[in-house]
């Protein structure tokens, strides 16, 4: 296998374990993923189709059936009323906890045959993958 096959596989075991935990959850990865970005902090609808990388019309159905569920509410920015905001309901921040909490607890499993200095090599390395993107819990929106 090339580099790209060991980037799909890699791609595939880290989808298959975040889908469980959504399973566990009641919720679909999209539906968790949504919680997930915007669970400490309400954050613009375009921010989030730009980092989630969807459309704002599939972002906005997502958002639809995530709203029919309670969990997630949409507000006008007091700055500017033609701004969306989306944050978490209560319902929704606790189920975007137990997501994060199982996917930080869960997903460093991937890495787990490594030994110890590969396992820091690995986190290093995808720290900074994830910084390089632009895309992070830290960007404000």
């Amino acid at each position: 296998m090339d580099y790209g096959d060991k980037l799909f596989w890699l791609s595939v075991l880290i989808q298959r374990r975040y889908a469980q935990i959504c399973v566990e959850c009641d919720l679909t990865p999209s539906q968790a993923t949504l919680l997930c970005a915007v669970r400490d902090e309400p954050r613009q609808m375009a921010y989030l189709a730009a980092a989630l990388g969807m459309t704002k019309n599939a972002l906005s159905q997502l958002v639809d059936r995530t709203e029919r569920r309670g969990l997630v509410s949409r507000a006008t920015s007091e700055q500017d009323r033609r701004v969306i905001m989306l944050g978490v309901t209560p319902a929704g921040k606790v189920l975007a906890e137990a997501v994060f909490a199982e996917t930080v607890k869960r997903l460093p499993d991937v890495a787990g045959n490594l030994d110890a200095d590969g396992q820091r090599e690995f986190e290093r390395l995808a720290t900074a993958i994830v910084d390089a993107s632009g895309v992070s819990a830290s960007t404000s929106s």
